[in-house]
């Protein structure tokens, strides 16, 4: 790893005239001013396709594009919209907060007119080879957002239509003639997406700068990859989940965190030499420049709650697949850059399956300064073989722990960090960063603007008002341009990668 610096920052919460942020112009812009800034690194959350809540972290495909990333003003370039067709609907504001209903009552409807002219006025020959290179997986992910929008949007596990939902050969055959149109739209929405990814990373990178993307390591129940691959995971007769996926209870949460991923079955997966996980991993892999893999612990560990259930109480910790998953996936991929998201309360077997993959963890300043001068996320106890960072997705801002936290907290934290009355608490934080032996620093965007609460993305175990977080364009000044710059160079985190 070169020692460098980057900016968390999410795709949907970039500007756009249309809702939510996309992989268009702005998104070109914000990479201007990481360049400006000395940046290397652009961390993103998950890019599929958000199901309900709006989460990331659950999609209804592990490989699929989030259509509402796709750029509008890109299909208005490409003639296959008009912009007064565009400026007709109520998008909500350029930046502002992210108004889901809003968008997915739009935005299908204006792709749609757009699939219809591309397949009216354009030549197909781009599509179909799109089609036959990624069969293995976008022909059921249509088929599937195809059947489920017909069912009225119901997961697979409540489709009405036995056969269908088992993916009887007869079955499969019968609704891709049913739905053959609305299954190609849902396929050119991909085409479309990976047109335009391909284009916008290609920018990104040429200004020297990577994206470092992020993988669930759970996929939803609702979704492509479950019905479609029902062997890989821990399901009964009926295909209903025998567990599911969460946290036990903790300080946070005293009951615990139930997610209701699907658990997989490790056993099955281990006889056919892990390939639908290393696939996994190698389409991210052509997606990203890094993957940063969420939940890492649960290849070592992985807590098992038994489903049905109200809460996480009753769940038992199981043991993963370890190296040995790692082991037979380098055999296939080699080396593939990745980041491991090992938060939480780990036994040592988590530790030392980081220490043995090889893998740069995550560092959070702001859970250091509560539990005294051995606290591992506290500096002075990093290797260089890490990431810091002030904060996630998943926390408060730098400003929101500042209102929140203990004066003992914070007086510890003037201290460590050496901060004084008057100092920018933010900006010293995020020099505390810069200056550490970490190899990578990234900072969320929120605490680069010095952001209170109001800049959250997400409080984890809430449903409604997440994820919606967008930037004000006019914040991201020359100032704060060469301010990190500045602390890039300071800190030796201008080095080529």
């Amino acid at each position: 790893m070169a020692r460098v610096a980057g900016i968390l920052m999410p795709i949907t919460s970039l500007s756009s005239p249309y809702g939510i942020g996309t992989i268009g112009k702005e998104a070109r812009q914000f990479a201007d001013f990481l360049k400006a800034s000395g940046q290397k690194i652009w961390q993103i959350l998950p890019v599929g396709p958000t199901s309900y809540g709006d989460s990331p972290y659950q999609s209804f495909s592990t490989y699929a594009g989030n259509p509402y990333m796709i750029d509008l003003d890109t299909l208005v370039e490409q003639e296959l919209l008009d912009k007064a067709t565009l400026d007709s609907y109520d998008w909500g504001s350029d930046s502002g907060r992210v108004d889901y209903e809003k968008i997915y009552n739009n935005r299908f409807e204006v792709l749609k007119i757009a699939y219809k002219n591309f397949k009216e006025n354009k030549d197909q020959k781009a599509f179909n080879s799109f089609k036959r290179k990624n069969a293995a997986w976008v022909k059921d992910y249509a088929l599937y957002m195809a059947v489920k929008n017909g069912f009225d949007c119901q997961g697979w596990t409540q489709w009405p239509d036995e056969s269908i939902k088992l993916r009887e050969e007869a079955a499969i055959k019968k609704y891709e003639r049913k739905y053959r149109e609305e299954v190609d739209f849902w396929k050119w929405l991909q085409f479309e997406f990976y047109t335009q990814w391909e284009d916008f990373r290609a920018y990104v990178n040429s200004l020297g700068i990577q994206i470092v993307g992020d993988m669930p390591i759970y996929v939803a129940m609702d979704s492509a990859d479950t019905w479609a691959n029902p062997e890989v995971f821990w399901l009964d007769e009926n295909r209903e989940p025998v567990c599911v996926a969460g946290c036990p209870p903790d300080f946070f949460a005293e009951t615990g965190q139930l997610w209701g991923n699907p658990i997989y079955d490790w056993d099955y997966l281990k006889e056919t030499g892990y390939d639908w996980w290393i696939r996994r991993v190698e389409a991210a892999a052509k997606l990203f420049d890094i993957t940063r893999i969420d939940h890492f612990r649960a290849f070592d560990t992985y807590y098992a709650i038994p489903y049905p259930a109200e809460n996480a109480i009753g769940g038992e910790w199981k043991i993963g697949p370890r190296m040995d998953f790692f082991n037979k996936m380098r055999e296939r991929l080699g080396d593939v850059p990745i980041i491991a998201e090992d938060l939480g309360e780990l036994f040592d077997s988590v530790t030392e399956l980081l220490n043995e993959s090889g893998y740069p963890g995550m560092k959070i300043l702001t859970f250091g300064f509560g539990d005294g001068w051995d606290n591992d996320f506290l500096p002075h106890r990093y290797t260089s073989n890490c990431v810091v960072y002030t904060g996630t997705h998943d926390n408060d801002t730098v400003n929101g722990w500042l209102a929140t936290a203990t004066q003992q907290e914070i007086d510890f934290a003037k201290q460590y960090c050496g901060i004084s009355d008057g100092d920018n608490f933010c900006w010293k934080l995020i020099e505390k960063c810069y200056e550490c032996v970490a190899d990578y620093c990234v900072i969320p965007l929120q605490d680069i603007l010095e952001l209170g609460s109001e800049g959250r993305m997400n409080i984890p175990s809430t449903l409604g008002g997440n994820w919606e977080w967008r930037v004000d364009p006019s914040m991201l000044t020359k100032e704060v341009s060469n301010r990190l710059y500045n602390l890039a160079q300071t800190y030796s985190r201008l080095e080529e990668n």
